[in-house]
This record gives structure tokens, sequence and C-alpha cells, in this order.
């Protein structure tokens, strides 16, 4: 039995970018593809007529891809969210065809990014075709899925693989607390590179096939992984930010690329 990629769909643009991604991927993957709709508030059958004409299109795009469509009655975040249970991926728009047009993200984007059960993309309005992925890691034991989701990317679309890791100095401290160690910034950043080619040891063994470069530099996460973004196809983040935290289970890091990315963003439960 196949595994399955689920996308959302609506009459927004930026839902037809997300399925022509979800399209690819699923075919990539050899998964099915489920395109869903959440009829909310209304029964139009203007709705199964467009979910139907959508289901045309990408069977043409791929003819050998499974796919199914179907309408969910509901609000469109609980709609995903049920629908994403036990798929490999759930793909969605950056904004779709309600809310206002002048938000970066819409909200059911964000929710779906920080409460589904599998990883999420989020794909920006007519993504790049060149570069390769890009993953940002902090050097965490618990980072596995997003560094496998980042590698097993780039394996199966013949791309090159970015690390970025950043990191800063120890803050100062003022007057009345105890001064920290001297350090040498050399030092610091000559650490950090050895941190992360033990992480990444067993990562390049086990994909000798991935062409790894990596990025260790003074910075703040989000800067880097946003301006990475820029050329890159696919930009790999983790979600482990608390349920009842000010941003959700997403993290400051992971909702900055979110929002600011140019190109996909994929943000893998950890």
């Amino acid at each position: 039995m196949n595994g399955f990629v689920v996308v959302g769909v609506d009459p927004s643009t930026r839902s037809r970018a997300a399925v022509d991604w979800a399209v690819d991927e699923a075919f990539r993957r050899r998964a099915d593809l489920r395109l869903v709709h959440a009829r909310y508030g209304g029964t139009e059958p203007t709705e199964a007529q467009r979910l139907d004409a959508e289901w045309a299109r990408v069977a043409a795009r791929h003819p050998g891809l499974t796919v199914a469509a179907e309408l969910v009655d509901g609000p469109p975040r609980e709609a995903l969210i049920g629908a994403a249970a036990g798929a490999e991926l759930l793909v969605v728009g950056d904004r779709g065809s309600g809310g206002f047009p002048e938000l970066l993200v819409g909200s059911t984007s964000l929710y779906a990014a920080a409460h589904a059960p599998c990883p999420v993309v989020v794909v920006h309005h007519e993504p790049v075709t060149e570069g390769g992925v890009a993953v940002g890691v902090e050097g965490r034991e618990a980072e596995g899925p997003v560094l496998a989701y980042a590698f097993e990317a780039a394996l199966r679309q013949f791309l090159p693989l970015t690390v970025l890791h950043t990191w800063s100095c120890p803050p100062l401290l003022g007057p009345g607390h105890e001064v920290p160690p001297v350090y040498e910034e050399g030092h610091v950043a000559a650490e950090h590179e050895r941190l992360l080619a033990e992480v990444l040891a067993g990562w390049r063994e086990r994909f000798p096939d991935v062409a790894v470069t990596t990025s260790v530099v003074r910075s703040g996460a989000a800067k880097e992984l946003v301006a990475a973004s820029a050329d890159q196809r696919l930009v790999v983040v983790g979600r482990h930010g608390q349920p009842n935290g000010p941003l959700g289970r997403l993290g400051s890091t992971s909702q900055a690329v979110i929002q600011h990315a140019q190109c996909p963003v994929a943000v893998v439960p950890l």
C-alpha cells in the first residue's frame, strides 16, 4: 500500500502553486495524492466542480499518479489537520483565498505548520526552480527527523544540501554579576565547526550521494535561513516549540522562516 501526500485546495492562485508542488513531490515519493477542499458555511455546487477540474488538471500532469479528491465540511484548518492523519506530508499554500491580502502567510497555513501530525511544506507563490536544499541545525540530538527529511529531499531530487549552523557569543554581564571567562571568537567558531562535523558524520555516511556544504556563522538562525531561501528550492526547519508558548509549537525561528522565505519551507515535527 502506497503512502500518501495531502494538499489543501482553494480557488486562489497560490493554492495552485501548492498543488503543483505537491503533485511533483508525490510523484517523486511514489505516493498517492489527496486533494482536500474544506467546504465551510456553504454547499455551492461550484466547489465540487472546481475540485473536479483540479483533479483532472493534476491527473494530466503525472498520468501514472493515483489522485483522490475530497470535499470536507468544516473550517479549513481542522479539515487539513484531520486529512493529514497518517500522511507522509501535508502541503499548503502560503495564503488562501480568504483573510487579508497584506498577510505574508495566512493563519490556516501557520496553524497547519504548527499542529499537523506529519511534516508540512508551505509553498510560496512561484517557487524558484534552481538551487538545492538548505537545512538549519542547532546541534541537538533530537534533530534527527529534520536532517533525515533534508537529506532524503536532496537525494530524491538529485540536489546539493547546505547545512546551516549559527551561533552567538555569550552575553556580557553588567555590574554586580560574575564576569564570564574570557573567550576568543575564533576558538568559539572552531568549536561550533567541530560540533557540526560530529553531527553530520553519520549522515554523510548514510547518504554518500548527497553533496553537502556546511556554513557555520555568528548570526541569527532565522536571518541566515531566510537569506539562503533566495537561491534554494527548499528550506527545512524543525518544529519544537511549546504548545502553550507565545508562538505555539513553531518557535520563533520556524515562524520567521515561514513568514519571510522566498522558497517552499518544510516544517518537520521533532
